[in-house]
């Protein structure tokens, strides 16, 4: 008599999804946006002509991400963090200057979310490798996410509205914000010294370089790290965003397509941040309406000198940090009057530079929390606020300064 049992194997259960936080709030703000124009204080005619306004933004930010994360499966940002990791030779000051280096030059010229999102793994990983602390290189993405996205329309979509607000080219743009982008990065790396990196922050002297990491399909390696490259050419030399970015991100996606078709997911376009960003411009116009723009208008004033470009700046940085910093640009621009160029590109400093205080201060931020969470990187949230705080006055007074000074 046979006394083996037999288990029936039943077909698993598809894993029922899930919203996270940000699916939640993405909805919520698109069903508000929705509400503004139905039964709000918004007219058919308002709310096309908002999305008339942001429709190559929308367009760029969905293959600006494609790019991004394809970029990431080719094992682009591996390769070079680990790279640095070997350049620095052990020792850490070589290595904060590296690292800085690497989430700056990724923030600007593909944007604060790939350097949140795509990066911050990376980072961590590294960390691991060397058997370091994870905490100095994860703060160095948050904070270098957010201070570091003032040079090009591409590194935040707050400079995509301001630039076309003033009717700047990408290279008008960058020059006119290269140097407050310099000051900005050397008043954050001054910080990171002093709050994570020194001596008696970091518990030691040297670190032992990783092994090079090699990808495993060199040909989209170079494909994406050709297409990374041509994005940022392009878009100095003044091709609209809309065609770079569906170029370089057809490119990569046609090699994926032919060398690791299993990659590609319908997961890979950012629905939930497209519809978040279309329903919060519906939502702050709405709100605008209803009173908002007059109250910011009487704190920030109508000055276009000194005044008004710090007030703009600080008011953007505070309303960043209770709200957002996506809704407080767009709150506060309609509030700045159209020949106040100055004062816009103050506000601009406020709502870039000033989300490091909370984490729900920007989208790069929420983001960069989520990676942490997930790879078990624990953060103080005292230490987080305060030294946020301090980085973040500190930083945006260098800027502000030094976009008075040049005008």
């Amino acid at each position: 008599m046979n006394d083996s049992v037999v288990v029936e194997q039943r077909p698993a259960r598809a894993a029922r999804w899930r919203p996270d936080a940000l699916t939640w709030v993405a909805i919520a703000v698109s069903v508000l946006g929705a509400a503004a124009v139905l039964v709000g204080p918004l007219t058919l005619k308002d709310a096309t002509a908002t999305l008339d306004r942001v429709v190559e933004l929308l367009i760029f930010l969905g293959f600006v991400v494609i790019l991004a994360e394809l970029t990431a499966k080719a094992e682009v940002f591996d390769v070079v963090a680990a790279r640095l990791a070997i350049l620095g030779r052990g020792h850490y000051a070589v290595l904060f200057v590296l690292c800085v280096l690497l989430a700056a030059a990724t923030t600007m010229f593909l944007n604060l979310d790939t350097t949140a999102v795509l990066l911050t793994p990376v980072m961590l990983a590294v960390a691991r490798a060397m058997r370091v602390p994870p905490l100095p290189l994860a703060m160095t993405t948050v904070w270098l996410a957010n201070t570091a996205s003032l040079l090009l329309p591409v590194s935040n979509l707050t400079n995509l509205l301001a630039g076309d607000r003033i009717d700047l080219t990408p290279a008008e743009f960058a020059a006119r914000m290269v140097l407050p982008q310099a000051a900005s990065i050397l008043a954050t790396m001054a910080c990171l010294w002093l709050f994570y990196w020194r001596r008696g922050r970091r518990g030691a002297d040297r670190y032992t370089p990783p092994a090079p990491h090699r990808p495993h399909d060199r040909v989209l390696f170079v494909l994406a790290s050709v297409a990374c490259v041509s994005f940022v050419v392009l878009i100095l030399a003044g091709v609209p965003l809309a065609w770079t970015t569906g170029a370089c991100a057809g490119a990569v996606l046609v090699g994926f397509l032919l060398r690791d078709r299993a990659s590609l997911r319908w997961s890979l376009i950012p629905v939930r941040l497209l519809c978040f960003v279309t329903g919060l411009f519906l939502v702050m116009q709405a709100v605008g309406r209803l009173g908002l723009d007059d109250l910011l208008t009487t704190i920030m004033s109508t000055d276009p000198g000194v005044a008004g470009t710090v007030r703009a700046a600080a008011t953007g940085a505070g309303l960043s940090n209770l709200i957002n910093n996506l809704p407080a640009y767009v709150a506060g621009e309609s509030a700045v009057p159209v020949a106040n160029h100055t004062q816009l590109l103050g506000l601009l400093l406020g709502t870039n530079i000033g989300p490091i205080i909370v984490p729900w201060a920007s989208l790069a931020t929420l983001l960069w929390y989520e990676r942490c969470r997930a790879q078990n990187v624990t953060v103080s949230w005292r230490t987080f606020v305060l030294t946020g705080a301090v980085t973040a006055v500190v930083t945006l007074g260098a800027s502000v300064a030094v976009l008075l000074l040049i005008g």
